[in-house]
């Protein structure tokens, strides 16, 4: 037995033994409540319905082709209950770890993202100060690429920018790396920036055997991402095997890949292709370090899985429980040992589902997907800003979403309950209902050669598009509710400042720094150490590395850049989205058409008796128009249709909308819409509400041209107005 599994059954041995000697509660008579049956709930259900049919309004489907029951119960996941297994053993569905947080809780991991390598090392500080446990350094896309700054065209999105040895010292000066793990991305090759840290760490007198955390490369999502790679992922593989091998020997606890979901997700994936392709991808990984020569136990060990975490509360918690078990079964497979078969996960929530209007909606989004991501287990999070999608965060905004997981931590002691989920009926039958698409999915993609030809040819990206679609279709139809953009829009919201980088003063910033750091280096041996560079020999990159070859000298010797690219190759993208896109877009179209001309499409309410008889359908038409930001004329209702009218024609409006209810309509309708189209003959005449089929042709007759309802498009019914009114 391995050292890893004695201690894990001695650290369960003391928890049952002291929740044995835990003093005995007293029982608690609950005779007095006779428990309903389920036909007594569903016929209360049905009666509160009034006559809406019980199964389409009880019953929720997802993406996933999972539906939610309105009720789960004990005797239908009797089988399926965890009686026999704890945490942090078996396939470690239930955890990692057996004390789950209790001991050691999940990492905080906050993302630090200034562009110049100074500040973000003050961020870093400041961060580990304020409470995170890990230094997560974001770099921008040149680094990403291995472009020196000089050559980048955007110095500084998104992340630091780092091009020599003496970027990557200011960067890293005074962290406690042999303390704190430390996260960098890297994109599809973790060579260069690798190199860069080790030599930067050997600089300064560190200790390697130290560094823990991951510089991480996943390639295949950059391809699924951009379409193409700078080389072919067998070059990649070469010497991403280097680097395994390298910290094997030197950084025992440092992982080179970083295997991301969300490549996936931001296309729009639901959470059985996102884990699916992930574990695909994986795999593709753990083969090529076989092939290179790599224990299965090693290959194991080099994996750190990126997760989303998306919208829906208990699928989330149930996706992460799923993916642990799959990924044991995996590993054992192959051949590995009980102490590697369990998966490590970092988690960070998906850009997906964050806005850009009502902003601090996001708050809100991003509480319930980090309890979820904390109930599913993960190792470590990191907390998105809620102005990520806006630009980069401020102290104000970096704050709130650290502090959001320290208050979860230290004042909502999630810390204590382990596997807090576990044994719920309705997340461990999500459990395993997801379990079994996600292996399923699995199974589709490996039988057509794995994930790299299945995006060769295709498949993953139509499954994509298809939920995307669908996903799009129901936000259109307001089906799907965005609070703040496609529901209950804030009329009066001032903007964030985006605060646009100057991206050219960046790059002259940068450009001068490293020039004036090159002067330093002794050219000869630098240029020496980079014609010495083997891919297959991680030291010969290290050494070029300290010896001041910036990061794109060191890409280039390595192959990455002196290839050109073949179309062959190429495959179709997939691209980000955010849910909110399409309407946001539309918004900021009449925003701008308003400012250029001062003027905005109108709409007139034709409110019809007293408040009572209006005010429902005119309230959900308001917010209905609002979302579009349109300008919206209401009014107190009136008397006569002859007033109504009257009223249209002097606001000068572009379309309205007539607002009663369905007893009133078959008076009103035929009195009132011929008048509002003579008031005013260039608008479209909408009802608010439904026509009953016996009255659908009389109400056309009568010159009512829509109708805005519930299941009216909210998004075409805006963009035919915007289109009438001349905004592009």
């Amino acid at each position: 037995m391995s050292d890893a599994k004695k201690s894990a059954e001695l650290d369960l041995q003391a928890i049952i033994k002291k929740a044995e000697s835990q003093t005995d509660f007293p029982q608690v008579s609950l005779d007095e409540f006779t428990p309903p049956t389920y036909d007594e709930w569903k016929e209360a259900c049905i009666e509160l319905l009034k006559g809406a049919p019980f199964e389409k309004k009880m019953y929720t489907k997802t993406y996933e082709g999972i539906t939610f029951d309105p009720m789960y119960f004990r005797a239908s996941t009797e089988e399926i209950l965890p009686k026999n297994s704890y945490p942090g053993m078996g396939d470690f569905l239930r955890g990692a770890t057996p004390n789950g947080y209790v001991n050691n809780a999940w990492g905080i991991a906050q993302a630090c993202d200034e562009t110049l390598p100074e500040e973000n090392n003050e961020l870093l500080k400041h961060e580990v100060e304020k409470g995170s446990s890990i230094y997560n350094i974001k770099i921008d896309s040149a680094t990403r690429d291995a472009l020196d700054a000089g050559q980048a065209e955007k110095v500084g999105d998104n992340g630091v920018s780092l091009t020599t040895l003496e970027d990557v010292e200011k960067l890293l000066n005074g962290l406690k790396l042999n303390e704190i793990p430390l996260y960098i991305y890297a994109g599809e090759s973790s060579a260069p920036i690798t190199a860069l840290v080790i030599a930067a760490i050997k600089k300064n007198g560190g200790d390697i055997s130290k560094l823990r955390g991951v510089i991480g490369a996943d390639p295949i999502g950059a391809m699924a991402l951009k379409g193409k790679l700078g080389q072919s992922l067998d070059r990649i593989f070469d010497e991403q095997a280097a680097i395994a091998k390298f910290a094997v020997k030197n950084c025992p606890e440092l992982k080179t890949f970083m295997v991301r979901s969300d490549v996936y997700s931001n296309g729009g994936a639901n959470d059985v292709q996102e884990l699916a392709y992930t574990l695909s991808t994986a795999v593709t990984y753990l083969r090529a370090l076989l092939d290179r020569g790599l224990t299965i136990d090693e290959a194991a060990e080099q994996i750190m899985f990126g997760v989303s975490i998306g919208a829906n509360f208990f699928m989330q918690i149930s996706k992460l429980r799923a993916i642990r078990p799959i990924w044991a079964q995996i590993v054992k497979a192959f051949g590995g040992s009980d102490s590697v078969q369990h998966i490590h996960l970092h988690a960070r929530p998906a850009k997906f589902f964050m806005t850009i209007y009502d902003p601090y909606v996001n708050l809100l989004r991003g509480t319930s997907q980090m309890f979820s991501a904390i109930a599913g287990g993960v190792e470590s999070y990191e907390s998105s800003p809620f102005d990520e999608p806006i630009r980069k965060g401020d102290e104000f905004s970096r704050r709130i979403a650290r502090n959001m997981q320290i208050i979860l931590r230290e004042e909502f002691g999630l810390v204590q309950p382990i596997d807090p989920a576990g044994g719920s009926w309705a997340v461990e039958t999500l459990t395993k209902q997801l379990k079994e698409k996600i292996w399923a999915e699995f199974q589709v993609v490996e039988g057509k050669g794995g994930i790299i030809d299945a995006l060769k040819e295709g498949y993953p990206q139509a499954q994509i598009e298809a939920i995307l679609a669908a996903r799009m279709k129901a936000v259109m139809g307001r089906r799907d509710r965005i609070v703040g953009t496609n529901m209950y829009p804030n009329m009066l919201e001032e903007r964030l400042d985006p605060r646009e980088e100057d991206f050219d003063e960046n790059k002259k910033v940068r450009t001068a720094v490293i020039e004036k750091y090159l002067e330093t280096i002794n050219v000869g041996a630098m240029k020496d150490a980079v014609e010495k560079i083997d891919a297959n020999n991680f030291e010969t990159v290290i050494d070029a590395a300290a010896k001041g070859a910036t990061i794109r000298q060191l890409r280039g010797a390595l192959g990455l850049l002196a290839q050109k690219s073949d179309s062959s190759d190429a495959i179709k993208t997939i691209q980000p989205h955010r849910l909110a896109e399409k309407f946001e877009q539309l918004r900021m179209a009449t925003e701008k058409f308003k400012a250029a001309n001062n003027d905005n499409v109108k709409i007139f309410l034709a409110n019809m008796g007293p408040i009572p008889q209006h005010k429902v359908r005119a309230d959900f038409t308001t917010s209905f128009l609002q979302v579009g930001a349109f300008e919206v004329l209401g009014n107190n209702g009136f008397a006569t249709v002859e007033d109504a009218a009257k009223a249209a024609k002097e606001s000068g409006a572009d379309e309205v909308v007539i607002c009663s209810t369905d007893a009133t309509y078959p008076e009103i309708v035929p009195a009132l819409a011929p008048k509002l189209h003579e008031a005013l003959p260039n608008a479209t005449v909408y009802l608010a509400g439904t026509a009953p089929e016996e009255l659908v042709e009389t109400y056309k007759q009568a010159g009512i041209d829509d109708y805005i309802n519930i299941r009216s498009n909210c998004y075409q019914t805006l963009v035919a107005m915007q289109k009438k009114k001349g905004i592009a």
